[in-house]
């Protein structure tokens, strides 16, 4: 008597996993979407292969990853078009699927065959998936996703140089913006990455797009919004400060254009925004080679400044000393601009 069917089942290959998961993606045409029954049992089914993918990739509790398993799995997910079916179908997965997907998004992305990472390579000849990861921000049910998966490829340096110089780039800046709070505080954590994973590749940008990449700025410095404003000024700070990013920086602080801007926020309602306007205003009034057109406008509102500066302080805490110190050469400095007898004022 054959006792067979006590045996455990043979475990799936790589090869055999992807396929079952390009079936059931697949399986989520136009006619199946639109029959409520049909759909609910065809993302069963892709939620049971997501499930399975993840326990392939992170271990089952009982027993570790295997190394050479998740190469086959990346190379086969490249091979099927998988990456690209994803891409285009997570709109209609379901939260539990997504939230696999997510899992298994950062391991696939980091397996490597040689030097190359296979996933990686894949996106780089389809750029176009990028794009549509950027523009999934409209849609509130899965922008949280997509954010996520977008700052996993951000820290790939060819991807971000993509999307950075891409046409999508500008989206951001509306996104950021967005009603939904979680949605455009996602966006500015993807835009933040962004200028800020990859100092050569941010450099590069910020140099050939200078003009248009400020002006657009500019609006984000000026928000009507709270949190816009506060996030954008410690933004702009932080790549300005950059080392690769001197020659940007000191291109903008000739520029009485953004001085003006950067002096209404140190009069903001906001005492946080006034402390960070103050350590890029700070930058203006220290440059050694300060343009006229800036001399003549910090003695011509020296007064108000100084009142300003007079009453600025970061409340208690272990920087305090450091502050005040640069707090007071500041003061020096306008002072010493209102004495000038050469400005035209």
């Amino acid at each position: 008597m054959s006792f067979s069917f006590f045996k455990p089942s043979r475990p799936k290959t790589p090869q055999e996993v992807v396929k079952a998961i390009r079936d059931s993606l697949l399986a989520l045409d136009t006619k199946t979407v639109v029959e409520v029954k049909a759909l609910e049992k065809a993302l069963e089914e892709v939620e049971k292969n997501f499930s399975f993918l993840r326990g392939m990739l992170s271990g089952d509790g009982e027993a570790e990853p295997n190394a050479d398993q998740a190469v086959q799995l990346a190379l086969e997910f490249c091979k099927e078009d998988v990456i690209s079916l994803v891409i285009h179908k997570l709109h209609i997965l379901g939260w539990e699927t997504r939230k696999d997907l997510l899992h298994c998004w950062s391991i696939l992305l980091k397996q490597k065959v040689g030097e190359a990472y296979c996933c990686v390579q894949y996106l780089e000849e389809h750029f176009e998936l990028l794009d549509c990861l950027v523009v999934c921000y409209d849609n509130k049910e899965i922008a949280l996703h997509c954010g996520s998966m977008l700052r996993e490829c951000i820290k790939f340096p060819t991807l971000a140089k993509y999307i950075i110089e891409s046409a999508c780039f500008e989206l951001f800046f509306k996104f950021v913006e967005l009603p939904n709070f979680d949605v455009a505080s996602d966006a500015f954590s993807t835009f933040k990455d962004l200028l800020t994973k990859h100092d050569t590749v941010v450099s590069e940008f910020l140099t050939s797009h200078y003009p248009e990449f400020f002006d657009i700025y500019e609006r984000l410095l000026t928000s009507s919004n709270y949190v816009t404003r506060r996030q954008s000024l410690k933004l702009l700070s932080d790549f300005l400060l950059e080392p690769p990013n001197s020659h940007i920086m000191k291109k903008f602080i000739l520029e009485v254009r953004y001085m003006k801007v950067i002096m209404t926020l140190l009069k903001d309602s906001s005492k946080n925004i006034q402390i960070s306007a103050f350590h890029i205003f700070k930058i203006f009034v220290a440059n050694p080679s300060k343009p006229q057109e800036v001399k003549i406008i910090l003695a011509r509102n020296h007064e108000k400044l100084l009142e300003l500066l007079h009453n600025l302080s970061p409340g208690k805490g272990s920087e305090d000393d450091q502050f005040e110190e640069e707090k007071e050469l500041i003061i020096e400095e306008i002072q010493k601009m209102s004495r000038l007898k050469n400005l035209q004022l």
